[in-house]
């Protein structure tokens, strides 16, 4: 993922979006009193944060590869369910480590059961799903298009975000590169729509969950670890049901597949997270979502160099098209 600091709220594919990780720029003011004093010098600062920052990237940007490689061993709803289980996992040790307790509200983790399911279960079981049929790069640079989804909802039901002539311009910038990376002038031929749809739909999910965490846990008591914990409990919960549902048990564990699969789970979904919640303590929320738009350069490089994915012409085309979109509608004017 994804991926998230602006009101609009990018979110990568991988990243694990949760009240915890706060990407609004409010909610991420906000987070610097949880995370505690900083203790090092300002260069030692600024050194250390660049290196979480591409760490970050790497992390996010190879997730899709891990998706991949994941669902050759595993049906995506298993890929999925070992996902959220593996980043639960890590926070949870985070959470014994500084002592910190799960809320104890029945409305708070009512709510949360809705976060999760839009912020993980449902994109991630959409991003594995699609990645049956459509290549890694495709999936994350239709997660790119998470920004554009955002700021298009926000201005509906967000009262505080309204439309101005450079967001609108960026998100018609946005979707405009999403038709070239799909090819719309050639039918969309060579495109799996499916695969794509759901990817889309995975994208679109996270603006959705992150209006709804605004709208009911923005003024929570409760820190964003413990928060973002519960979310990933819940969702764990979600997709071990759904998954004991609807798809058949494992005959076989291959160690490439598991070795992916716990690697998208406990970094790209555990470790990202308190990277992130780092970073956006630190060095504030608009560097932070920078990282939103390192993620497709890194999924794509790794999709052909070691997936042996193609690449058209106009899929990194239409990638630096909507990315273009996606920070135009995070922009703000320069004032005099």
């Amino acid at each position: 993922m994804s991926t998230t600091d602006a009101a609009t709220a990018p979110a990568t594919p991988t990243d694990t979006p949760t009240p915890g990780r706060a990407p609004a720029p409010t909610s991420a003011a906000r987070t610097s009193a949880a995370s505690g004093p900083i203790q090092d010098g300002p260069a030692r600062r600024t050194f250390a944060w660049q290196i979480r920052f591409a760490v970050l990237c790497l992390v996010w940007g190879f997730s899709f590869l891990f998706i991949k490689v994941g669902t050759e061993g595993f049906a995506p709803l298993q890929v999925t369910l070992g996902r959220v289980a593996f980043g639960a996992l890590v926070l949870l040790v985070f959470l014994v480590i500084k002592r910190e307790r799960l809320p104890r509200s029945a409305r708070t983790w009512g709510h949360l059961a809705v976060a999760a399911f839009f912020l993980n279960a449902l994109p991630f079981s959409l991003f594995a799903y699609s990645e049956l049929t459509i290549p890694s790069t495709l999936a994350s640079i239709c997660n790119a298009t998470s920004p554009l989804w955002g700021m298009a909802l926000s201005v509906v039901a967000l009262s505080e975000d309204r439309p101005t002539r450079r967001r609108v311009a960026g998100l018609g910038i946005g979707f405009l590169g999403v038709l070239t990376v799909l090819g719309a002038w050639q039918g969309f031929s060579g495109t799996d729509l499916t695969g794509t749809a759901m990817a889309l739909g995975a994208a679109l999910s996270y603006p959705v969950g992150w209006i709804y965490v605004r709208r009911t846990l923005a003024r929570g008591e409760h820190s964003h670890l413990a928060m973002s914990s519960t979310q990933l409990l819940l969702a764990t919960l979600q997709l071990a049901m759904v998954t004991a549902l609807f798809t058949s048990a494992p005959t076989s564990f291959p160690v490439v597949p598991l070795l992916a699969v716990f690697t998208l789970g406990a970094l790209g979904t555990g470790v990202a997270f308190l990277l992130q919640y780092g970073l956006v303590a630190e060095v504030g929320p608009t560097t932070a979502q920078m990282v939103t738009y390192f993620v497709p350069v890194i999924a794509a490089a790794s999709g052909v160099a070691l997936l042996n994915e193609h690449l058209a012409w106009n899929t990194p085309l239409g990638a630096l098209i909507i990315l273009a979109g996606a920070a135009l509608t995070q922009s703000k004017p320069r004032t005099p």
